[in-house]
């Protein structure tokens, strides 16, 4: 790519910023019109802030995907079409989702150190103005190009901020003497639940783009294989985002069967992920061990009773992630970086 390609991108990523800033403040003072609000809390400027600005970066992110790759379905079979466009319509979902809860966690600090102030509906549309050209910004970028790191690192952030703002409205304060399931039970219950619905989409997401690194790296001759990795990463989404539908309040058996189905498959999918890749590359080999025996030791601590079944938690989730991040990153040094269409008009081999 040359300098001037470059230079019009991000001509445009300014203007798209500018445009999102626009719509942003313009909706958001009509949305907030009236009296004056909260930071936080009931009736406050952040969930209609989060809920524009989320719609304006799902859009932004839609229109760079259109006006940048327009060409990358041209020479792909239909079932490769069809496959990119669900991950692209699951990235927009989430590019939404992680927008709004963000204005939310925000808002919520915000309102901590800003007790007792309102702000009129000028001031705030002004402040979703700014939150949606930020958020517009980061999807316009991703629009023109993502990498599956960039997914890994979505999917981190959007774990945290959800479970912080969870944290923040949790409806019992001491929900961490049992397990990070409580944040599910509750007035505020649907912060942490929306959490992991949209994180299964980001997990499934993932696998479909770790699928595609694989295409590329390997070609059509482990086609079949790479279906199953998808799968099973889609599968391993689809749990994540049922513990957040069946929640510890509505069903306690449900949701414990579902929450170990999820580590099964999550579990099931690296295994078979690094089944395919070609090596198995030594970095990946390397943090799998020393992961491996961190999980062994955090286990037998809290069977000794050293530390509590939440930071277990804690700690197979971060594990779980700093894999994830491992692998993706290997992947992108095996991976050419070029659209492969694939030359077989099925899927499945005949």
């Amino acid at each position: 790519m040359g300098i001037e390609e470059r230079m019009t991108r991000e001509t445009r990523a300014v203007w798209a910023t500018v445009v999102c800033f626009l719509l942003g403040s313009a909706a958001g003072t009509l949305a907030l019109w009236g009296n004056p609000r909260p930071v936080a809390g009931d009736g406050s400027v952040g969930l209609p802030a989060g809920i524009i600005a989320g719609v304006i970066a799902a859009a932004s992110f839609v229109v760079s995907s259109r006006v940048h790759r327009r060409n990358d379905h041209a020479e792909m079979p239909r079932w490769q079409v069809r496959v990119s466009t669900l991950s692209a319509i699951a990235l927009t979902v989430a590019f939404a989702g992680v927008t709004a809860l963000g204005v939310l966690l925000a808002g919520e600090v915000l309102g901590v150190g800003l007790q007792g102030a309102e702000i009129p509906p000028l001031g705030g549309g002004i402040v979703t103005g700014v939150a949606s050209a930020v958020a517009g910004r980061l999807t316009f970028s991703a629009g023109i190009d993502l990498r599956t790191s960039d997914l890994a690192t979505l999917l981190f952030s959007y774990l945290l901020i959800g479970t912080l703002f969870a944290m923040l409205t949790a409806a019992d304060p001491r929900w961490w003497e049992t397990n990070f399931s409580q944040l599910g039970i509750g007035a505020g219950a649907w912060a942490f639940n929306g959490t992991l619905v949209v994180s299964g989409v980001l997990v499934a997401t993932v696998g479909s783009y770790i699928g595609r690194d694989l295409h590329r790296a390997l070609g059509d001759r482990e086609l079949t294989r790479i279906a199953r990795v998808v799968a099973l990463w889609a599968s391993a989404g689809i749990a994540l985002a049922g513990i957040g539908v069946v929640s510890l309040e509505d069903a306690v058996i449900a949701h414990n069967i579902i929450a170990f189905a999820a580590l099964v498959l999550f579990v099931a999918a690296a295994a078979v992920t690094t089944a395919v890749m070609p090596g198995p590359p030594r970095p990946l080999v390397i943090a799998t061990v020393l992961i491996a025996a961190v999980l062994v030791i955090a286990v037998v601590t809290s069977i000794l009773g050293a530390c509590s079944v939440t930071v277990l938690e804690a700690i197979v989730i971060g594990l779980a992630l700093l894999w994830m991040t491992t692998l993706v990153r290997v992947l992108a040094v095996l991976a050419p970086t070029v659209t492969r269409p694939s030359r077989r008009a099925t899927l499945l081999p005949r």
